[in-house]
C-alpha cells in the first residue's frame, strides 16, 4: 500500500507535465536552435546540463524521453522548461519551451545552447 501512493503521485505528475507540454507545443517555442551534432548527443548533453546542481541548485532536474515522432524531449519537473530535440536535414533541431520567462528559464536556454 505504501508503494502505491508514491507511484500514483508520480503518474499524476507525468500526466500533468505531458498536458503542459502539449499546450506549449500549440504555440511558438521560446527559441529554435540548430546543431550539426547527432540528435542523441544533443539530447543527452541538455539532460546532463540541466541536472547540474551548481547551476540550478535544488531545481536541477532533467528527464529524457523518446518522442513518437522521432527524437527526444528533455524536460524539468512539471515541464517548467522542456526541449524537443529531433533530426532535421543532416543535423539536429532543438525547440525550447518555458512556462515562464524568468532567470531560471533563461539559464536553461543558455545551458541548452552550449550543447550545440
Amino acid at each position: 500500500m505504501r508503494a502505491i501512493l508514491p507511484m500514483a503521485a508520480a503518474l499524476m505528475l507525468v500526466g500533468c507535465a505531458s498536458s503542459n507540454m502539449e499546450a506549449a507545443r500549440n504555440g511558438e517555442p521560446a527559441a529554435r536552435l540548430d546543431s550539426q551534432k547527432p540528435v542523441e548527443r544533443v539530447a543527452q548533453c541538455i539532460q546532463f546540463s540541466w541536472q547540474e546542481e551548481s547551476s540550478f541548485g535544488v531545481d536541477a532536474s532533467g528527464y529524457l524521453e523518446s518522442r513518437k515522432q522521432g527524437g527526444f524531449t528533455v524536460y524539468t519537473r512539471e515541464a517548467e522548461s522542456f526541449a524537443d530535440v529531433y533530426p532535421q536535414g543532416g543535423g539536429t533541431r532543438v525547440d525550447y519551451y518555458a512556462q515562464k520567462n524568468d532567470s531560471m528559464a533563461l539559464r536553461r536556454k543558455a545551458s541548452a545552447a552550449t550543447c550545440l
